[in-house]
């Protein structure tokens, strides 16, 4: 039985070839080609070829601008699946620098580093989408590009995230509800306790 396994499994490996798993095949940085004529393994792109959906048609999507100016309106749809996920490409990519609720207060500043700006300030708040989009672009002052590190798409969501944080740092009372400017009041100023009686005789 034992030499019946032992010719078995001879036989099994016998027949394990590998051409289908390790295939004649050139590598592309330093193999020559005898089957093309400019004798290079690796192919130019077609002129004129454009990969699926990198068309750029549309400018303000992909630059933030249109002309030299930046826009004004959000290029598609703001959705709660994109806050989400300007939410957590935020915390990656900008709280440690603006911290999680945008004051510039990240982790930078504790280790001695300069803050940033805060996105709360009137000026921030006033910024079109497409010039915080092109920031993050392009970088501003000692902020480096991010254009290799995070897609189009998530920096479109970042920008969402950021509009809002400041929403929530910045809403009027006019925008509330009564009961909901009722609550801000009363935490902007709390009832002072009321006084014990006094005890009788007293």
């Amino acid at each position: 039985m034992k030499y019946a396994i032992l010719i078995l499994s001879a036989l099994l490996l016998a027949g394990c070839r590998q051409d289908m798993h390790d295939p004649p095949r050139y590598r592309t940085v330093n193999s020559a080609s005898d089957f093309f004529s400019d004798r290079r393994a690796a192919r130019p792109l077609v002129q004129g070829t454009v990969a699926r959906g990198m068309l750029k048609t549309d400018t303000g999507y992909w630059t933030g601008k249109v002309g030299d100016k930046e826009v004004v309106e959000f290029p598609e749809p703001v959705t709660k699946e994109m806050l989400a996920r300007g939410a957590d490409r935020y915390k990656i990519y900008c709280s440690p620098c603006h911290g999680l609720t945008g004051y510039g207060d990240g982790m930078i500043v504790s280790r001695g580093l300069k803050n940033p700006p805060s996105y709360h300030t009137e000026a921030l708040r006033d910024a079109t989408v497409g010039h915080i989009f092109n920031v993050i672009t392009a970088g501003y002052g000692s902020m480096a590009s991010y254009a290799f590190r995070i897609p189009v798409k998530d920096r479109w969501a970042i920008v969402a995230y950021v509009r809002a944080l400041q929403a929530s740092q910045n809403v009027k009372l006019a925008n509330l509800s009564s009961d909901e400017a009722t609550k801000v009041r009363e935490s902007e100023n709390p009832a002072k306790p009321a006084a014990a009686p006094k005890e009788a005789g007293h």
